[in-house]
C-alpha cells in the first residue's frame, strides 16, 4: 500500500538562523546563500519560481533561471512574447521563490520588474551556445503548436547558417527590481527559522518573522 502524502514529514535539522547572522545588505545575503548552494553542488542552485499575475488576477508560476545578480536586481532571460512576458506587460510586479532543499534553506524575492538594455540583451544571447540561439529563434513560447512540428529539425538546420543567428526583438531579458527579501532555514518541529527585509525610503529594514 502506497504511503499517504498527509504522512510524508522531513524534519530540518542542517541550520538555524538569526538576522546577526546575515548582512545589512540583502544582496550580501542572498550572494552570500547563492554561493553556498554553488559550492555545495546543489542541482540546479539557479533555478527559482517565478510568479505572475494574469490578467484576470490570476496568479501562474513557472520554474526559469537566473542569469545575473547585481545591485540593481536579479536578471532572467525569456521570449517578450510568451505568457510571463505578456503578463508582466500587463502588471510589471512579480515574486521569485529560490528553494535548496540540500540545505534546507529558501529565499523569497519580491518587487517589481523592467526590461533590461537590448545591449545586455545581446551580451547574453551571444554567449549561448548556437544550440540555445537558434532555439529562442525558432520557438513561438507558448504558443500552441501541432503535433508533429519537429523544432530539433529547424533549430539544426538553423545553427548550419550562423549568420542568421540573431537576436530576436521578442528574446532578451528582465530585471526584477526588490523590495522584499526573505530568508528561510529549515528547523525541527517546523520553528522555522525567517529573516526578512523591506526597502522603505530607500533603506533597507531587517527582522524576524514567525515561523
Amino acid at each position: 500500500m502506497s504511503k499517504s502524502i498527509a504522512d510524508i514529514r522531513k524534519d530540518y535539522t542542517k541550520g538555524s538562523l538569526k538576522s546577526s547572522d546575515l548582512p545589512d545588505s540583502p544582496f550580501e545575503s542572498f550572494q552570500k546563500w547563492l554561493d553556498e548552494a554553488i559550492s555545495s553542488e546543489v542541482e540546479e542552485p539557479t533555478a527559482l519560481t517565478l510568479s505572475t499575475i494574469h490578467e484576470g488576477n490570476r496568479p501562474r508560476s513557472r520554474v526559469v533561471l537566473l542569469k545575473n545578480i547585481d545591485q540593481q536586481g536579479l536578471v532572467f532571460f525569456t521570449n517578450y512574447n510568451s505568457q510571463k512576458g505578456a503578463e508582466i506587460d500587463t502588471n510589471p510586479y512579480a515574486a521569485m521563490n529560490f528553494f535548496w532543499p540540500e540545505l534546507e534553506r529558501q529565499v523569497r524575492v519580491e518587487g517589481r520588474i523592467e526590461r533590461i538594455t537590448s545591449t545586455e540583451s545581446d551580451n547574453y544571447f551571444y554567449s549561448r551556445p548556437l544550440e540555445s540561439q537558434a532555439g529562442a529563434i525558432v520557438s513561438d513560447q507558448s504558443k500552441v503548436i501541432p503535433e508533429d512540428l519537429d523544432l530539433s529539425a529547424e533549430i539544426n538546420a538553423l545553427i548550419t547558417q550562423p549568420d542568421k543567428l540573431r537576436r530576436p526583438e521578442h528574446w532578451g531579458g528582465f530585471r526584477l527590481i526588490p523590495d522584499y527579501f526573505e530568508f528561510w532555514q529549515g528547523r525541527p518541529s517546523r520553528i522555522h527559522d525567517r529573516v526578512f527585509y523591506r526597502l522603505q525610503n530607500e533603506h533597507w529594514s531587517k527582522g524576524r518573522l514567525s515561523p
